[in-house]
Protein backbone atom coordinates (compact mmCIF):
# COMPACT_ATOMS: atom_id res chain seq x y z
CA UNK A 1 0.00 0.00 0.00
CA UNK A 2 1.46 3.31 -0.75
CA UNK A 3 0.75 6.25 0.53
CA UNK A 4 0.36 8.60 -1.98
CA UNK A 5 -2.80 6.17 -3.43
CA UNK A 6 -4.99 8.07 -1.03
CA UNK A 7 -6.21 11.18 -1.31
CA UNK A 8 -6.12 12.39 1.90
CA UNK A 9 -2.67 11.77 2.54
CA UNK A 10 -2.02 13.89 -1.12
CA UNK A 11 -4.06 16.62 0.35
CA UNK A 12 -2.68 16.28 3.98
CA UNK A 13 1.05 16.26 2.41
CA UNK A 14 0.32 19.38 -0.11
CA UNK A 15 -1.03 21.53 3.26
CA UNK A 16 1.72 21.15 5.09
CA UNK A 17 3.89 22.02 2.04
CA UNK A 18 1.97 25.17 1.53
CA UNK A 19 2.13 26.00 5.36
CA UNK A 20 5.90 25.51 5.32
CA UNK A 21 6.27 27.74 2.16
CA UNK A 22 4.30 30.70 3.41
CA UNK A 23 6.27 30.63 6.70
CA UNK A 24 9.65 30.37 4.09
CA UNK A 25 7.59 33.21 1.64
CA UNK A 26 6.68 35.96 5.01
CA UNK A 27 10.81 35.66 5.65
CA UNK A 28 12.07 35.84 1.98
CA UNK A 29 9.65 38.39 0.95
CA UNK A 30 10.14 41.45 3.27
CA UNK A 31 12.39 43.76 2.15
CA UNK A 32 13.20 45.68 5.04
CA UNK A 33 14.87 42.38 6.44
CA UNK A 34 16.61 41.28 3.36
CA UNK A 35 18.12 44.68 2.60
CA UNK A 36 19.05 45.80 6.12
CA UNK A 37 20.33 42.23 7.18
CA UNK A 38 23.40 42.75 4.32
CA UNK A 39 24.23 45.95 5.69
CA UNK A 40 25.34 44.76 9.23
CA UNK A 41 28.91 44.30 8.07
CA UNK A 42 32.28 45.79 9.68
CA UNK A 43 32.50 49.52 7.60
CA UNK A 44 28.99 49.67 6.61
CA UNK A 45 26.51 52.29 8.59
CA UNK A 46 24.83 50.84 11.53
CA UNK A 47 20.81 50.51 10.30
CA UNK A 48 18.57 52.76 12.89
CA UNK A 49 17.41 50.93 15.70
CA UNK A 50 14.47 52.72 17.38
CA UNK A 51 12.09 50.65 20.30
CA UNK A 52 10.68 52.06 23.62
CA UNK A 53 12.26 51.81 27.25
CA UNK A 54 10.60 50.00 29.97
CA UNK A 55 8.67 53.19 30.53
CA UNK A 56 7.58 53.04 27.32
CA UNK A 57 10.10 56.14 25.41
CA UNK A 58 11.32 55.52 22.27
CA UNK A 59 15.02 55.31 22.35
CA UNK A 60 16.32 55.62 18.73
CA UNK A 61 20.20 54.50 18.08
CA UNK A 62 20.49 57.71 15.97
CA UNK A 63 20.34 59.90 18.93
CA UNK A 64 23.75 58.29 20.03
CA UNK A 65 25.63 59.81 17.17
CA UNK A 66 28.68 61.45 17.78
CA UNK A 67 29.85 58.94 20.35
CA UNK A 68 31.42 55.17 20.91
CA UNK A 69 28.38 52.75 21.01
CA UNK A 70 28.43 49.26 21.73
CA UNK A 71 24.94 47.79 20.47
CA UNK A 72 24.25 44.67 22.89
CA UNK A 73 22.02 42.09 22.00
CA UNK A 74 21.07 39.88 25.30
CA UNK A 75 18.23 38.59 27.31
CA UNK A 76 17.35 37.72 31.01
CA UNK A 77 17.25 34.24 30.03
CA UNK A 78 20.05 33.78 28.41
CA UNK A 79 22.80 33.05 30.86
CA UNK A 80 26.05 33.64 28.68
CA UNK A 81 24.76 36.93 27.96
CA UNK A 82 24.26 37.73 32.29
CA UNK A 83 27.79 36.21 32.92
CA UNK A 84 29.31 38.68 30.31
CA UNK A 85 27.14 42.17 31.97
CA UNK A 86 29.50 43.32 34.40
CA UNK A 87 32.42 43.47 32.11
CA UNK A 88 30.11 45.82 30.09
CA UNK A 89 29.21 47.51 32.96
CA UNK A 90 33.13 47.99 33.92
CA UNK A 91 34.06 48.85 30.20
CA UNK A 92 31.05 51.65 30.64
CA UNK A 93 32.02 52.55 33.19
CA UNK A 94 35.91 53.33 32.50
CA UNK A 95 34.93 54.57 28.89
CA UNK A 96 31.56 56.58 29.38
CA UNK A 97 33.28 59.93 29.05
CA UNK A 98 36.33 59.34 26.92
CA UNK A 99 37.44 60.94 23.86
CA UNK A 100 38.09 57.69 20.99
CA UNK A 101 39.78 58.46 17.53
CA UNK A 102 35.98 58.96 16.18
CA UNK A 103 33.76 59.55 19.14
CA UNK A 104 33.28 61.05 22.30
CA UNK A 105 32.47 58.96 25.04
CA UNK A 106 31.11 55.50 25.26
CA UNK A 107 27.79 53.98 25.41
CA UNK A 108 25.89 50.82 25.66
CA UNK A 109 22.96 50.35 23.28
CA UNK A 110 21.01 47.53 24.79
CA UNK A 111 18.19 45.31 22.87
CA UNK A 112 16.82 42.79 24.63
CA UNK A 113 15.35 39.75 23.01
CA UNK A 114 13.12 39.28 26.08
CA UNK A 115 9.18 38.33 26.11
CA UNK A 116 8.31 39.39 29.53
CA UNK A 117 8.85 42.76 30.48
CA UNK A 118 9.03 41.88 34.43
CA UNK A 119 12.01 39.44 33.96
CA UNK A 120 13.75 42.07 31.50
CA UNK A 121 13.51 45.14 34.06
CA UNK A 122 14.41 42.77 37.08
CA UNK A 123 17.73 41.60 35.11
CA UNK A 124 18.54 45.46 34.46
CA UNK A 125 18.36 46.16 38.24
CA UNK A 126 20.20 42.99 39.54
CA UNK A 127 23.00 43.26 36.57
CA UNK A 128 23.08 47.19 37.76
CA UNK A 129 23.21 47.76 33.82
CA UNK A 130 23.51 51.44 34.71
CA UNK A 131 22.65 53.00 31.09
CA UNK A 132 19.74 55.12 29.96
CA UNK A 133 19.66 53.05 26.91
CA UNK A 134 17.45 50.07 27.33
CA UNK A 135 14.85 48.96 24.70
CA UNK A 136 13.26 45.65 23.46
CA UNK A 137 9.93 44.91 21.67
CA UNK A 138 9.10 41.90 23.98
CA UNK A 139 9.23 40.03 20.63
CA UNK A 140 11.52 37.33 21.63
CA UNK A 141 13.39 35.47 18.66
CA UNK A 142 10.92 37.61 16.47
CA UNK A 143 12.39 41.06 17.67
CA UNK A 144 12.69 43.31 14.88
CA UNK A 145 16.01 44.53 16.02
CA UNK A 146 17.37 40.87 15.85
CA UNK A 147 15.75 40.70 12.41
CA UNK A 148 17.46 43.99 10.88
CA UNK A 149 21.09 43.02 12.56
CA UNK A 150 20.61 39.30 11.67
CA UNK A 151 20.89 38.01 14.81
CA UNK A 152 20.45 34.33 15.10
CA UNK A 153 22.47 33.95 18.88
CA UNK A 154 23.12 36.28 21.64
CA UNK A 155 24.92 38.10 23.39
CA UNK A 156 25.99 39.49 20.14
CA UNK A 157 27.22 42.98 19.80
CA UNK A 158 28.30 45.47 17.25
CA UNK A 159 30.57 48.51 18.58
CA UNK A 160 29.83 51.71 15.67
CA UNK A 161 31.90 54.58 16.21
CA UNK A 162 30.99 58.25 16.36
CA UNK A 163 29.91 58.39 12.49
CA UNK A 164 27.26 55.63 13.05
CA UNK A 165 29.73 52.83 10.81
CA UNK A 166 29.91 49.43 12.26
CA UNK A 167 34.27 48.93 13.41
CA UNK A 168 33.91 45.49 15.09
CA UNK A 169 31.38 42.65 16.08
CA UNK A 170 30.78 40.15 18.54
CA UNK A 171 33.43 41.44 21.06
CA UNK A 172 33.17 39.71 24.53
CA UNK A 173 35.68 40.41 27.61
CA UNK A 174 39.43 41.32 27.02
CA UNK A 175 38.73 42.15 22.95
CA UNK A 176 35.92 44.63 24.24
CA UNK A 177 38.56 45.95 26.77
CA UNK A 178 41.63 46.20 24.57
CA UNK A 179 39.75 47.03 21.36
CA UNK A 180 38.22 50.53 23.43
CA UNK A 181 41.72 51.02 25.26
CA UNK A 182 43.18 51.10 21.32
CA UNK A 183 40.31 54.01 20.46
CA UNK A 184 40.78 55.69 23.01
CA UNK A 185 42.55 59.01 22.39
Amino acid sequence: MHIFKKPTSIIAIAAICFVALGFIEDWSTNPNIDEQAQTVTIGQKAPELAFTNPDGEIMKLSELKGKLVLIDFWASWCRPCRIENPNVVRMYNQYKNTSFKNGRGFEVYSVSLDRNKTDWVNAIAADKLIWKYHVSDLKFWSSEGAKIYNVNSIPATFLVDGDGVIIAKNLRGDQLESTLEKLAD
